[in-house]
C-alpha cells in the first residue's frame, strides 16, 4: 500500500476536519460538530505560511488516512530549531499499514532539509501501543522533564495581570 504524504494546503480543509472528528471520538471526546471543524480547518490552513508547516497529511489510494500536527520551535539545543509534534493520528482502518511511519519518514526528511536537530513529542504513559511504536523507530524516553499546562482560568488569571 502506498503512503503519500504531504504539507496540508487549503484545498485539504475537508480532509483535515474529517480526520479531526474522528481523532476527536478516538481520545473519547465529545464528537465534533463537523460544520465546527471545517471552520477551523480552513481558518488554521489558510493562516499558515509555507515557511511555517503545520499538519502534514497522508493519504492512502486518495484517502485521507493520518495526520502529524507540528510547530517548530527556536533555539533549541546548541542554537537547532527542533519540531515538536503535538498530534499523530492514524484512522483506525490505517493503523498497522505503515501511515505513521510514513508520516514520521517525511517530518525527518524534512527536519533534515531544513536543518531542524530534533523532533519532541509526547505521549500518554498508558498509551502502550504509541509508546511501542516511538520505540521501534528509535525514539528515547527522556523522563527529566514534567508536562505542564495552562488553561481555563489560569489562562485568563495569567493574562489579567500582564
Amino acid at each position: 500500500m502506498a503512503v503519500d504524504v504531504r504539507w496540508a494546503t487549503t484545498g485539504d480543509a475537508a480532509a483535515l476536519a474529517a480526520i479531526l472528528c474522528e481523532m476527536a471520538i478516538h481520545y473519547q471526546q465529545s464528537p465534533l460538530d463537523a460544520d465546527r471543524a471545517l471552520s477551523a480547518a480552513e481558518k488554521w490552513l489558510g493562516d499558515e505560511s509555507p515557511a511555517y508547516p503545520h499538519f502534514a497529511l497522508a493519504f492512502v489510494e486518495g484517502e485521507i488516512s493520518g495526520l502529524a500536527s507540528v510547530a517548530i520551535a527556536h533555539p533549541g539545543i546548541d542554537l537547532e530549531r527542533l519540531l515538536f509534534l503535538k498530534e499523530l493520528f492514524v484512522r483506525d482502518g490505517a493503523r498497522n499499514a505503515g501511515v505513521g511511519r510514513a508520516l514520521l519518514s517525511f517530518l525527518a526528511g524534512h527536519c533534515l532539509s531544513q536543518g531542524i536537530g530534533r523532533i519532541d513529542l509526547t505521549t500518554e504513559d498508558w498509551n502502550e501501543g504509541a509508546l511501542r511504536f516511538y520505540a521501534r523507530l528509535g525514539a528515547e524516553r527522556h523522563d527529566q522533564k514534567v508536562f505542564l499546562r495552562l488553561s481555563g482560568e489560569a489562562l485568563q488569571a495569567i493574562a489579567a495581570k500582564s
